[in-house]
C-alpha cells in the first residue's frame, strides 16, 4: 500500500516554480530585445518626419504653380530675408492657394506644436489657421519652405525653387 502511495506521487505532473520563472525571464528578456529594435518612437517620429518633408514639397510646389499661373509675380505675402510662418498672422497663404493649387494647406503632424488644429487647412478656415511651416524668399527670388519643428532631422526640413 505505501508503494502505491508513492507511485501517485511520482505521477503527479506539473511544472516547478523555478522553471516558471526561468521561462518568465526568457520571454521578458525576448520582449526587451523586439522592443529596442522596433523602437516605436522612433518609427512615429520617422513617419511624422515623413509626412513634414511631403507637406513642404506640396506648399513648395502649389507656390511655384501659383507663380507659373501669374506670370512670374511672386506672392507679396512671403517675405524677403526673414522666414514667416505660413499662418494667417504670418505669410497668410491660404486664400491664394487654396482651393485651386492645393486642396488643403497642410499642417504639422505634431499637435504640440504651434497650434491646437493639427488638421489641414482647407478654403472654409482661412480664417485663423497655423500650420506651423515656414516660407522665405531670398534676395534672387528664390523661394523656401522649410518644417523647422523636426523630430529626427536635423536642423530641419525645407526645400528651395
Amino acid at each position: 500500500m505505501t508503494a502505491l502511495k508513492t507511485n501517485n506521487k511520482n505521477l503527479q505532473k506539473g511544472f516547478t516554480l523555478i522553471e516558471l520563472l526561468v521561462v518568465i525571464g526568457i520571454l521578458a528578456v525576448l520582449l526587451a530585445i523586439t522592443l529596442i529594435a522596433i523602437n516605436p518612437a522612433r518609427q512615429f517620429a520617422q513617419a511624422n518626419d515623413t509626412k513634414r518633408n511631403s507637406d513642404v514639397k506640396q506648399i513648395l510646389n502649389a507656390i511655384g504653380a501659383y507663380v507659373a499661373d501669374h506670370r512670374g509675380v511672386i506672392p507679396t505675402e512671403i517675405p524677403v530675408g526673414t522666414a514667416a510662418d505660413i499662418s494667417n498672422a504670418g505669410a497668410d497663404l491660404c486664400a491664394l492657394l487654396v482651393p485651386d493649387y492645393i486642396p488643403a494647406l497642410p499642417s504639422d503632424p505634431d499637435g504640440t506644436v504651434g497650434s491646437a488644429d493639427t488638421s489641414d487647412v482647407d478654403s472654409t478656415e482661412c480664417g485663423t489657421y497655423d500650420t506651423d511651416y515656414q516660407v522665405v524668399q531670398d534676395a534672387n527670388g528664390r523661394i523656401t519652405v522649410s518644417a523647422p519643428d523636426t523630430e529626427i532631422a536635423s536642423p530641419s526640413i525645407s526645400f528651395t525653387r
